[in-house]
């Protein structure tokens, strides 16, 4: 550092003359009596105890450093001529260049790996200043531990002597003098020696890295070793049925759950964990009751979507059903497009992304600082809150624009709006539904949406041919059980039951026939039908699509849906149309949707085609009324016979015979 600088009032630097105060020269010290005076020193002062010793300590040092040179040029040998080192000595000045030199030639090449430390730093002095802290007591133990061997240092130290330690001890460890207190195991000496040279070499990063390596062996080998006892325990005893007396018997939830995961397993790989009088019948029977205890069902309904789904898929629905689905909307094309309400409603705080690459319009969202249904992009008709899988039916139906469509359960207007939206606000859309409070949701949202090509009626959709016909497009959003919104609708896990199915699929058997029988078949742009059910039961679904090919001319055509899992040809005792894999289902554990079913028919002719087994009842019934009037001839001798009637007059030519 210089001197600090002074200014005179003119505003020059003072030329000050002399040394500085950090320049002076540090005056010696004063040594004890009896020990090396500097020139020039006359007065004593008095040292402390520490220092004595360390004054002490550097005299022998330098004494047993001088020692060791001349016997070195004499030809003695360390070993025996040692000078003792709490003998007093009065030598005073030194001579302490090449010392390192010196003290490294008197160690042999098997103790090279003993002249460095844990930390790295070297034992043996680099500067001339640091040979006074020099310990030469480190060297003669070291010589003499080789000397005796080392197998006794592996035996005296102890598992508790080893300390634990952090990755953070590792890289300052090595500069600052601190030991490694990371646990190491007991090895040979010669595996040690090896482990400690290979180690010094490293940097401390790459020590680090070698530690966690180390580690994370230890992990995957205790993971390895839990797997193998699950797997050994899942093979030695995997479930006990219980006896016939204690299966009625109330047990909590967790073990409810825990036996349903058992009979899962049993029933995977039957031949090998099934008790020898035990059936699958019994196993599944008790799959049942514990699964309606778990989910809460009824009985009739959890064995129809046992018999729908496989083991392996059953428990995915039966949780998936538990959770709400994401909630989606749907862009309102005839006001906004998605980028101008996805940036506006971002702005607003709502965290949305695109539904997918299948829509053009959906949006789902996430996460909202603001009520979904109360912003003022909602109340401007903006958008609709519908579900993902409501958009799919009316994509399914493709509707151009111009054309006559019916939706004939409409309310609460989603799937028409949405097709208003396609057809531009042309054409003449029907929106009905029997309903008459439930219609008056269809008038609001018409009015927010901006809809003007709609009529809204109320009428019974099976009595639609007598009132209106010829449309070039139907939709059928058709009433079910609901047993694929089991999400939004808890309650019909224990409502629904067989007199409820049946009611359900044979108003949904009316309605198609009626919806076909309104349709156009000599459209040019149209004639077809798209019929759709949030139902996952196959009497809901497959069977209904079944029975209108047999009643109706129409056909299954493709859906023109890019994903889905395909219709059931064959459920059980059930054999469908082979045309029925061109139909989708839709499930929650699946698509992450609503369970969903979604067909679309053509219409060909008006014909209804009369099936096979009609008439051979026709033909039985003519057979046995002419039996009849055989063996009426034969009792009675009078017969009668009737001619034609003429074309105009109302005569009667009738003649008797006896």
């Amino acid at each position: 550092m210089g001197r600090k600088a002074k200014f005179d009032d003119v505003g020059t630097v003072k030329q000050i003359k002399g040394p500085g105060r950090k320049a002076k020269k540090q005056k010696p010290p004063k040594m004890l009596p009896g020990l090396p005076k500097v020139e020039g020193e006359n007065d004593l002062k008095k040292l402390s105890h520490r220092q004595k010793q360390r004054a002490a300590r550097r005299i022998k040092k330098k004494e047993e450093i001088k020692l060791i040179r001349k016997e070195k040029k004499k030809g003695v040998k360390k070993e025996d001529n040692i000078p003792n080192i709490n003998e007093k000595s009065d030598s005073k000045n030194i001579d302490t260049k090449n010392i390192k030199s010196e003290i490294i030639k008197q160690f042999s090449d098997s103790n090279n790996s003993w002249l460095k430390s844990k930390n790295s730093n070297s034992v043996i002095p680099e500067r001339d200043d640091d040979i006074e802290s020099y310990d030469s007591n480190s060297v003669i133990d070291d010589e003499q531990s080789e000397e005796n061997g080392l197998e006794s240092f592996d035996e005296d130290i102890s598992d508790d002597d080893y300390l634990a330690g952090t990755l953070d001890d590792v890289d300052s460890s090595n500069e600052s003098g601190i030991e490694d207190t990371i646990p190491k195991k007991k090895l040979s000496t010669k595996k040690r020696k090896a482990e400690d040279e290979s180690d010094d070499e490293l940097l401390p990063i790459e020590k680090a890295a070698k530690k966690l390596k180390a580690a994370k062996k230890k992990e995957e080998a205790k993971d390895n070793e839990e797997m193998k006892m699950q797997i050994n325990v899942a093979s030695q005893d995997v479930f006990v049925f219980p006896a016939d007396d204690k299966i009625d018997e109330h047990i909590p939830i967790p073990e409810v759950e825990q036996r349903i995961k058992d009979i899962l397993l049993v029933l995977s790989n039957f031949n090998k964990f099934r008790e020898e009088n035990r059936s699958r019948q019994d196993y599944t029977a008790l799959l049942l009751k514990d699964l309606c205890t778990y989910f809460s069902y009824n009985t009739f309904l959890m064995e129809k979507i046992m018999h729908l789904f496989p083991l392996e898929d059953l428990m995915s629905f039966l949780e998936a059903s538990e959770t709400p689905r994401p909630v989606t909307i749907r862009t309102n094309s005839l006001k906004t497009r998605r980028r101008d309400l996805a940036q506006a409603l971002i702005n607003r705080g709502v965290n949305l992304d695109p539904i997918g690459n299948w829509s053009k319009v959906g949006l789902v969202v996430y996460n909202s600082t603001v009520p979904i249904g109360a912003t003022p992009e909602y109340l401007a008709g903006h958008y609709m809150l519908q579900a993902a899988s409501s958009m799919l039916p009316v994509m399914a139906l493709a509707p151009q624009e111009n054309e006559h469509i019916l939706d004939m359960c409409a309310a609460p207007g989603g799937k028409a709006s949405h097709i208003a939206a396609i057809m531009k606000n042309t054409g003449v859309l029907i929106a009905n539904d029997v309903n008459k409070n439930r219609a008056k949701a269809i008038v609001g949202n018409f009015h927010r949406m901006g809809i003007a090509n709609s009529v809204i009626s109320t009428y019974d959709g099976r009595h639609i041919p007598q009132i209106f016909k010829n449309f070039d497009r139907v939709l059928l959003d058709a009433p079910c059980t609901g047993t694929g919104v089991i999400s939004k609708d808890s309650g019909v896990k224990m409502s629904k039951d067989e007199t409820d199915l049946q009611r359900c699929f044979t108003l949904q058997r009316e309605l198609l026939l009626a919806a076909i029988d309104s349709l156009n078949y000599k459209s040019p742009t149209g004639g077809y039908l798209v019929y759709s059910t949030c139902s996952v039961l196959a009497e809901e679904n497959e069977c209904v699509i079944d029975y209108a090919l047999k009643k109706r001319d129409v056909k299954l055509v493709d859906t023109g849906l890019t994903f889905g899992t395909e219709g059931f040809t064959n459920l059980r005792q059930h054999r469908f149309h082979p045309t029925m894999k061109l139909t989708r289902r839709y499930y929650p554990h699946t698509h992450n949707m609503d369970g969903f079913f979604v067909a679309k028919l053509k219409k060909f002719s008006n014909v209804i085609p009369k099936n096979e087994e009609s008439e051979n009842e026709e033909k039985v019934d003519t057979n046995d009324n002419n039996d009849n009037d055989i063996n009426d001839e034969v009792q009675n001798t009078k017969t009668v016979t009737f001619k034609k009637r003429p074309k105009h007059g109302r005569g009667k030519n009738r003649t008797e015979k006896k």
